[in-house]
């Protein structure tokens, strides 16, 4: 039974000209974290760690993967992802709640999961969202993140470059998001699918409001208008009096807290992150729980491009039809740079290659690599 023998990790970052922003901050620079397993055999895989946020976390991330757990994974069985997300789960628990940091540690395990799966996958010679049991290697994607500058004119250049679905970020002031989005539908026309993203913006008591004021424009759905942590009552009123579907996920952490937003009828759409929270199989559980209660899994995702890379799979995998993955409309060289897509007709088609089918050039990505 082949090990693994070794956890590398990697740092990238790259300065933006213009930051990236949305209701509660900024990206004033693009970071990367990658984590590399290697096996007995030779196999090896690659996974990405969520480090949007804060300024600066990259380097902790990629710290806590080097030296808590590097460790932990030597020597454990290289062919189970399950098996070793559970165990680093359980491994950690204690520690992240010592130090105060469920997140991190989350995000850090769930790297190491898509690592873990795209060797699984290379292993059997077969691309990652196969051997999940997809059909089709041709999955849904949305531009995602635009505004709340030049919302028009973004979005008719990702018109060009082969979308059909577009998500606008809201949450600023109300005339700002309301002209913005009466801007995207008449740049965009009546077909277009919009979705808006609040990123978690509103109070209870302003939500519906807010709301109302955006509904006319055709909303496929409301991102994340409440914060993540607010009681599920307070979701349960507004799904039931706003008139336009909700969604959420990515700043939810742990199977249970994604059975109880999809037990409770509060979700149109789920959106676990493949950085944040469960990698791969995390993931996959949402999607199967998701489904058997009507809900669509459409993957949250805004870094570097191997964590794209496993968010499409695990898209496809799922063998969601309704699904969509997210692909930031904001320029990105380490998203470019290790994962350039090509969009027809608003889908994008995986290729056959093992794995995930993306195998990173350090030497290409050297000028953006910051030391630990």
């Amino acid at each position: 039974m082949p090990t693994i023998v070794r956890l590398d990790v990697h740092a990238f970052h790259a300065p933006l000209a213009t930051p990236v922003r949305n209701a509660f901050g900024a990206i004033a620079a693009r970071p990367m974290v990658l984590v590399r397993l290697e096996a007995s055999d030779g196999a090896h895989g690659w996974g990405e760690v969520f480090a949007n946020f804060p300024p600066g976390g990259a380097l902790h991330r990629a710290s806590l993967a080097a030296k808590v757990f590097a460790p932990l994974v030597a020597g454990a069985s290289a062919d189970d992802p399950d098996a070793l997300r559970a165990k680093l789960d359980r491994r950690t628990q204690v520690m992240a709640i010592q130090c105060g940091e469920p997140g991190p540690f989350a995000q850090v395990i769930g790297a190491i999961d898509q690592a873990a799966w795209d060797m699984c996958a290379r292993r059997a010679g077969v691309p990652l969202w196969k051997h999940l049991g997809g059909a089709s290697p041709r999955v849904r994607v949305y531009a995602s993140g635009l505004g709340p500058d030049e919302v028009a004119a973004t979005a008719l250049a990702k018109v060009a470059a082969g979308y059909r679905a577009f998500k606008l970020k809201v949450g600023f002031d109300s005339a700002r998001d309301v002209a913005n989005l009466a801007a995207l539908r008449d740049a965009l026309g009546a077909a277009a699918t919009i979705m808006v993203d609040a990123n978690q913006a509103w109070t209870a008591d302003d939500a519906p409001a807010r709301i109302a004021e955006l509904a006319p424009f055709g909303l496929h759905w409301v991102e994340e208008p409440l914060r993540a942590d607010a009681p599920i009552a307070d979701w349960r009123a507004l799904a039931s009096s706003c008139g336009a579907p909700l969604a959420a996920g990515e700043n939810l952490r742990g199977a249970d807290a994604f059975r109880d937003a999809i037990d409770a009828g509060i979700l149109a759409f789920v959106q676990p992150d493949v950085g944040k929270w469960g990698g791969i199989g995390g993931g996959a559980e949402v999607a199967r729980y998701a489904a058997a209660h009507g809900a669509t899994m459409c993957p949250h995702w805004l870094a570097g491009g191997v964590g794209l890379a496993a968010s499409m799979h695990a898209l496809a995998g799922s063998g969601s039809v309704r699904g969509y993955a997210e692909v930031d409309a904001n320029p990105n060289p380490l998203r470019e740079e290790v994962f350039p897509l090509a969009i027809v007709d608003g889908r994008v088609t995986l290729s056959d290659a093992p794995g995930l089918g993306v195998e990173p050039d350090l030497r290409r990505l050297a000028p953006f690599i910051v030391d630990r």
